[in-house]
C-alpha cells in the first residue's frame, strides 16, 4: 500500500520536479519506508512506499523498465502476482524484482487492456508508455484504492489523496453543487467521478482510462456486477448456498494473507471480523494478532463492544489488543481524524479508526478488515422493506437520505444550492440500469458499487494509511461477490439479514456472536454534542471562513446548536456534525 502521484503535460512544458515531490511529500505517511520521482520532459511521477511485499529496493518505485518502455506507479496489492509472474516467465519475460508491481508492468506489456481482469486484488496504478506517448489510469473493481484527478487542456495531474493535488496548485475549489447536495442528502456519500470541489475529480471503480499525448481519452468499465440467475441458482437450497460461500470465503482470507510481513484483523466482535478470525484459525495462524476499539459512554449508550471481540479473542487465542481512548484524547486528536480525509467523511467511525490503526501500526503493517459483507450479502435494516416495496426508490430513499430536496432547501444558503434533487435523481438512474430487477438487487448493486465505495471502503483507506497501515477486505473479493450476486435476495434476508452469511459463520464461529444485536461502530460523544465538542464546533461554524462562505442558512445553524440531540438523522447521525465537518474539512484543506 502506498501514495502514488504525477503529471502529464500536453502544451510540449516540461514537468516540474518540485511539483511531483510537494504531491509525493503530502502522501508521507501512505508510505513513510521510501519515496522517489522520476521526471521525464512533459512526464512525472512520484511515489511514496510502504513495504509489504519485496522488501528490498529492487521494487522501489517508480519502476522503469527502460527497455519495454514503461514507467509505472503503484497502489494497493495483487494477490495473484506470482501465478502471474510464472505465466509471464513462460512467456519469455525476465524480472529484477520479486514483488507484484513489475508483475503489473510486465503484463500490461504482455496483454495490454486484457492484462487488467486477470488481477486480483486492490490496486491503484497509472502507467507511461514511452512510444506512444499514452497514459493509462486503472481502479479496481471495487475502489478500494483511492485515484484522485485534475485534469485541463495543459495538464493531467493524478494522486492517491485529495490534498496531495491542492499541493500542487492550480485547483478549482469552488464547491460543486451537486456534490454537495449528495453530502447534504446521502449521509456524505458523494460518487465518482464527483468530489465536493469543482477541480477534482476521481477515477471511476474497475475503470481503465486510456489519455493519448494529446489530453483525450478513452474509459473502458472493466468489470460489473451481476444479479442475474439461472433456474438452478434459484432453486438451490440454503445450505448449498452456505457450502458455496464457505468455500469462497475461506479463498478470500487466504488470499489476503500474502506479504512478506506479518498480518493481524482488525476485530470490532461482529459476524464479519468474527468470521475473519475463525477461518485464519482454520488455515492454522497461531498467536495472530487482533485489534480492537472502545470509547467513553455517553448519554447512556455504551461506546464500546468488547464483550464481543473478547469472546472471540478468548475462544480462538489470539494475540489481542484492546484499545481504550477517554473522551479527552479522542477531542484532541480529531483535527488530526479531519486532516486525513481526503474528502469530507460524516460516519463517527473515522475517529474511530485513525486512533485504532494509530496503535495497530505501532506493531504490525497489515490487517484484514470486515468492510464490505452488510452490502454484499444485506444487512442493512432498509433491504427487508424493499423486498415488498412498490416503489423501490421511495423506500431507498426514505430508509437512507438524511433530507430530501425540500428540507435540503431550508437548510442551504440558496447560492449552492442544486437546481434539482440530484441525489434521488442519481439513484432513480441507477436503479434503472439492466442487471438488476429485483429492487433489492437494485439497493445492493447501488450500496456494493457506489455508496461502499465513497463511505466504508474510503473511510477504512484514509484512516488507516494515515498511520502508514495496509487494510485487506476479503469480503470485497470481487468472486465472492459475483457469488453472492447470484443468491436469491430472500436468502440473503432470511434471519434478519446476511442470513447465508449467517449460516456460514455458524460452521466456524461461537453462536453468540451470530445472534447478537446488530453493532456499529459506537462514538457517543460524537452524536450528542455537547462540552468541548460544542465548542468546537460552534468555533468552526462561527469562523470568519465559514461567515464568508456562507454555506448554511443561519437560522438552520441556531436551531443546530441550541440543541445538537435533537437533530438526528434517520442513520443515527447528527446533523450538526455533519454540518460542522465539512465545514472545519474546508477549513483544514485551507479552501
Amino acid at each position: 500500500m502506498c501514495g502514488i502521484c504525477g503529471e502529464i503535460r500536453f502544451d510540449g512544458e516540461r514537468v516540474a520536479a518540485a511539483r511531483v515531490e510537494r504531491m509525493a511529500d503530502v502522501m508521507a505517511s501512505r508510505g513513510p519506508d521510501g519515496a522517489g520521482v522520476v521526471v521525464r520532459g512533459h512526464v512525472g511521477f512520484g511515489h511514496r512506499r510502504l513495504k509489504i511485499i519485496d522488501l528490498s529496493e529492487s521494487s522501489a518505485q517508480p519502476f522503469v523498465d527502460t527497455a519495454l518502455g514503461l514507467t509505472l506507479v503503484f497502489n494497493g496489492c495483487i494477490y495473484n502476482y506470482a501465478e502471474l509472474r510464472a505465466e509471464l516467465e513462460r512467456l519469455g519475460y525476465s524480472f529484477a524484482s520479486h514483488g507484484d508491481t513489475e508483475v503489473i508492468l510486465k503484463a500490461w506489456h504482455a496483454w495490454g487492456p486484457a492484462a487488467v481482469p486477470r488481477l486480483l486484488g486492490m490496486f491503484a496504478f497509472v502507467l507511461h508508455e514511452r512510444d506512444s506517448g499514452r497514459t493509462v489510469l486503472v481502479r479496481d473493481r471495487f475502489g478500494i484504492k483511492p485515484l484522485y484527478l485534475a485534469q485541463d487542456g495543459r495538464c493531467l495531474r493524478f494522486a492517491s489523496s485529495l490534498p496531495a493535488l491542492l499541493a500542487a496548485g492550480g485547483i478549482d475549489t469552488t464547491i460543486d453543487r451537486v456534490a454537495l447536495h449528495h453530502y447534504m442528502s446521502w449521509h456524505a456519500v458523494v460518487p465518482a467521478p464527483r468530489t465536493i470541489l469543482e477541480g477534482v475529480r476521481k477515477l471511476p471503480p474497475a475503470t481503465l482510462r486510456i489519455v493519448e499525448a494529446d489530453g483525450s481519452s478513452t474509459d473502458e468499465t472493466y468489470w460489473r456486477q451481476d444479479f442475474e440467475r439461472t433456474v438452478e441458482d434459484m432453486e438451490r437450497p440454503a445450505d448449498a448456498w452456505r457450502d458455496l460461500i464457505l468455500e469462497t470465503l475461506r479463498v478470500a482470507v487466504r488470499r489476503r494473507m500474502v506479504a512478506d510481513v506479518p498480518v493481524g484483523v482488525l476485530l470490532s466482535g461482529g459476524v464479519d471480523s468474527s468470521l475473519i478470525v475463525g477461518l485464519l484459525a482454520e488455515e492454522g495462524q497461531r498467536d495472530l494478532a487482533t485489534y480492537s476499539i472502545g470509547f467513553e459512554a455517553a448519554h447512556g449508550e455504551s461506546g464500546d463492544e468488547f464483550v464481543y471481540s473478547d469472546l472471540i479473542a478468548e475462544h480462538y487465542g489470539t494475540n489481542h489488543h484492546k484499545i481504550v481512548v477517554p473522551s479527552s484524547e479522542m477531542r484532541a486528536n480529531l483535527p488530526a481524524a479531519i486532516a486525513a480525509m481526503s474528502e469530507p467523511m460524516v460516519s463517527y467511525d473515522n475517529i474511530g479508526f485513525f486512533l485504532l490503526s494509530r496503535e495497530v501500526a505501532k506493531t504490525i503493517k497489515v490487517v484484514q478488515s470486515g468492510q464490505g459483507a452488510d452490502e454484499v450479502f444485506g444487512g442493512y435494516h432498509w433491504y427487508p422493506p424493499l423486498a415488498a416495496a412498490n416503489d423501490p426508490l421511495d423506500t431507498y430513499a426514505d430508509a437512507f437520505f438524511d433530507r430530501d430536496h425540500t428540507r435540503l432547501a431550508q437548510h442551504l444558503n440558496p447560492d449552492y444550492l442544486a437546481e434539482r434533487d440530484e441525489s434521488r435523481a442519481f439513484v432513480q438512474a441507477h436503479f434503472a440500469l439492466p442487471g438488476a430487477d429485483d429492487p433489492v438487487d437494485k439497493a445492493l448493486r447501488l450500496d456494493t458499487g457506489v455508496m461502499l465505495v465513497d463511505d466504508p471502503v474510503k473511510r477504512v483507506d484514509n484512516m488507516t494509511m494515515a498511520w502508514g497501515l495496509e487494510a485487506r477486505v476479503p469480503f470485497l473479493d470481487h468472486e465472492l461477490v459475483e457469488l453472492a450476486g447470484r443468491i436469491p435476495a430472500t436468502h440473503k434476508l432470511a434471519d434478519g439479514g446476511k442470513g447465508v452469511l449467517k449460516q456460514v459463520a455458524r460452521e466456524v464461529v461461537p453462536a453468540a456472536v451470530i445472534d447478537r444485536p446488530k453493532g456499529y461502530f459506537p462514538v457517543p460523544a460524537l452524536k450528542y454534542i455537547e462540552g468541548p465538542y460544542l465548542e468546537m464546533v460552534g468555533d468552526a461554524l462561527s469562523s470568519q471562513a465559514a461567515r464568508e462562505r456562507s454555506l448554511f442558512q443561519p437560522a438552520y445553524l441556531e436551531q443546530l446548536m441550541a440543541a445538537p440531540a435533537e437533530h438526528i438523522t434517520k442513520l443515527r447521525g447528527s446533523e450538526l456534525w455533519q454540518v460542522a465537518l465539512l465545514e472545519m474539512w474546508l477549513q483544514t484543506r485551507g479552501v
